[in-house]
């Protein structure tokens, strides 16, 4: 099945687009995991089964329910006025709950991050480390409050190689998630808007941290010491999505082109004008890597050298990030329409009703 988030939650057949169920309250949040669809509607939390739609449990969130994310059983809410809450996912028993975090940006993408079983906060000043289940403070980092931020929030990338990257206005840490000790700083000229991307390996394999500003200025740093490899500049860039790494290529949405470097050498490889802003981002898979803009367009193109393989026109703009999944590229549209397209011809691949 494929969920979907227009008001309410909408599960789709993928193989004909079929809807088999849509939930009766609207999702401003949702998350699916281990079974479930974990939703809200802001002032209430929900979970059904993720197969029939059937309710599993619901209960009075105790203010605006802004952000949601899961992880090992756990459900994570960000709440307005600064609220920070942990759910048992299989009941919804609260298992914990902190205030006065997240306070100054209570948007989806700038609320509390769960990755394993830590939770990341941000709350006086400090970017704080929570075990998932219990709350307690495993450790915190001064990474200074909104206005030494730049103004922008702070947002983390917790790595497979044991650290969490973080980008806080215009500086970019390497923190150890264990002890909470900070291998290396790096300071830029502007503040980034999203967080850092984490490729693993060697650097001369594409390895390293990459990250790009506001600007559009894209950064490549090595993951050891924090030093940059490269920096190239493109075009201000207003998405708040990383950077992709795959393939030893760097792919970012700068204005209204896609523009992919080399991840070794920050080489340009090709750039592709769209005709409009680049918002969400990309995706590769099986060679082609599929994007849309606000010119209304979901492009295909050729992942090595750029080349269109295939565009289509849809009603509104696609300012979110396509899926591609076994040889289907899924996007969302705001003509409130869901396309699923054979990702090599472009062509529709079901009837929906």
């Amino acid at each position: 099945l494929l969920y979907v988030t227009s008001f309410e939650v909408h599960a789709l057949d993928t193989g004909t687009g079929r809807r088999q169920f849509k939930t009766k309250d609207v999702a401003w949040a949702m998350a699916v995991d281990g079974g479930r669809i974990h939703a809200s509607d802001g002032p209430t939390l929900y979970a059904l089964d993720a197969v029939g739609g059937q309710e599993r449990w619901r209960l009075q969130a105790d203010a605006w329910v802004y952000s949601l994310k899961t992880a090992r059983g756990t459900v994570l809410t960000g709440t307005r006025g600064g609220g920070v809450q942990a759910w048992e996912a299989s009941n919804g028993e609260k298992l914990w709950e902190v205030t006065g975090a997240q306070t100054d940006f209570e948007t989806p993408e700038a609320g509390p991050v769960i990755h394993d079983d830590t939770v990341y906060v941000w709350k006086d000043a400090r970017l704080r480390a929570l075990e998932a289940r219990t709350g307690h403070e495993r450790w915190s980092y001064p990474v200074g409050d909104a206005a030494s931020c730049g103004n922008v929030p702070v947002r983390v990338h917790p790595a497979p190689d044991g650290h969490v990257y973080v980008s806080a206005g215009a500086r970019v840490l390497a923190i150890d998630v264990a002890s909470g000790l900070v291998r290396w700083h790096f300071e830029a000229p502007a503040v980034f808007l999203s967080p850092p991307a984490f490729a693993p390996g060697p650097a001369v394999t594409g390895g390293g941290v990459y990250l790009a500003d506001y600007l559009g200025t894209v950064y490549a740093l090595d993951a050891l010491t924090g030093k940059d490899r490269w920096r190239i500049a493109t075009e201000s860039r207003q998405s708040i999505e990383p950077v992709l790494v795959t393939g030893g290529n760097v792919h970012v949405g700068s204005g209204s082109a896609l523009y992919t470097l080399d991840a070794v050498t920050g080489t340009p490889m090709w750039r592709f004008a769209a005709g409009g802003e680049v918002v969400g981002a990309p995706v590769v898979a099986d060679g082609r890597v599929h994007f849309g803009s606000a010119d209304h367009v979901l492009y295909t193109l050729d992942a090595a050298g750029g080349q269109l393989r295939w565009k289509l026109a849809t009603g509104g703009e696609i300012t979110g990030s396509p899926v591609a999944k076994g040889g289907v590229v899924y996007a969302c549209s705001k003509d409130r329409c869901v396309y699923a397209l054979d990702a090599l011809k472009g062509t529709a691949t079901g009837r929906p009703r």
